[in-house]
């Protein structure tokens, strides 16, 4: 059976199909922690089948809840790292936004994730004297939703993309899922893109290479569950959201700054962050 894609509210690749039809492969490992599904859409009708753009999605399960900080949640980050790592390649110079709003709990992922974010750009024009080796060109911002700025986040991140001419964009948002179990503890990293708010069926502007030019890897924790029916739609998130939220922000931006540079510890990253 293949799910079609209006009936399942959800924005993990992995619960968009019970049997995967053909151009679909999948791979399992275990990493830094974390169990690791590698599903690669490689065509167009196995994309339009289980209602995701063509790409590689990468799901990370951690053998722990995140509902406490972990004590291996180093080996989480630079897990993550690696794997993000794959995804940019040979970019040197990143743009990471934080999607969502931050006046709301269980959307509030990206705009947290992003205060944590070592931004570097302009050090070696400010400060040429300063030691760079090691350190990736990286400058960030949290673009809000459009309900506060009324401007669409692709055409947000274009201006700026313009101006700052990275090599790719990190966009960090909160996801939907069908499975309470994903709430909070399963992290997806794609390198097709994202589509804000297409797992409440609040679809804004499509954010991937296509729209913006240049690799789009997004990353993503789901932080409310479909517990609704067709015609009463009801989204829930965990009581336990708000330390959700600070443990998965903590995790990813620390993956996310040891990806781009490489030549700091993760002790030293989060002393420059704090």
């Amino acid at each position: 059976m293949i799910f079609q894609p209006e009936t399942k509210r959800t924005d993990l690749a992995m619960e968009l199909s019970d049997d995967l039809p053909e151009g679909v492969e999948v791979k399992n490992d275990v990493l830094g922690g974390f169990a690791v599904t590698d599903i690669q859409l490689k065509s167009e009708s196995a994309a339009r089948a289980v209602g995701k753009a063509v790409g590689r999605y990468l799901t990370l399960e951690p053998r722990d809840s995140f509902e406490m900080i972990p004590s291996n949640a180093d080996e989480y980050s630079i897990g993550l790292s690696e794997k993000l790592r794959e995804l940019l390649q040979d970019a040197s110079s990143v743009f990471v936004a934080g999607l969502g709003n931050e006046c709301i709990t269980p959307d509030s992922l990206g705009p947290r994730v992003v205060s944590h974010i070592f931004a570097t750009r302009h050090i070696p024009t400010d400060a040429p004297e300063l030691d760079t080796k090691g350190l990736g060109l990286v400058s960030c911002a949290a673009p809000g939703v459009m309900g506060q700025t009324g401007i669409e986040t692709a055409e947000f991140l274009n201006s700026l993309i313009e101006k700052v001419s990275p090599d790719a964009v990190i966009v960090i948002d909160a996801l939907a899922c069908q499975n309470p179990r994903h709430l909070g503890r399963t992290i997806q990293l794609t390198d097709a893109g994202i589509s804000p708010g297409s797992g409440v069926m609040n679809s804004r502007s499509e954010v991937s290479r296509r729209t913006l030019g240049i690799p789009c890897i997004a990353i993503g924790v789901p932080t409310v569950a479909d517990a609704g029916t067709k015609d009463e739609p009801l989204m829930v998130t965990p009581k336990n959201i708000d330390k959700l939220i600070s443990t998965c922000a903590m995790i990813i931006s620390g993956g996310i700054n040891k990806c781009l540079h490489e030549g700091l510890t993760l002790g030293e990253l989060r002393l420059l962050t704090a």
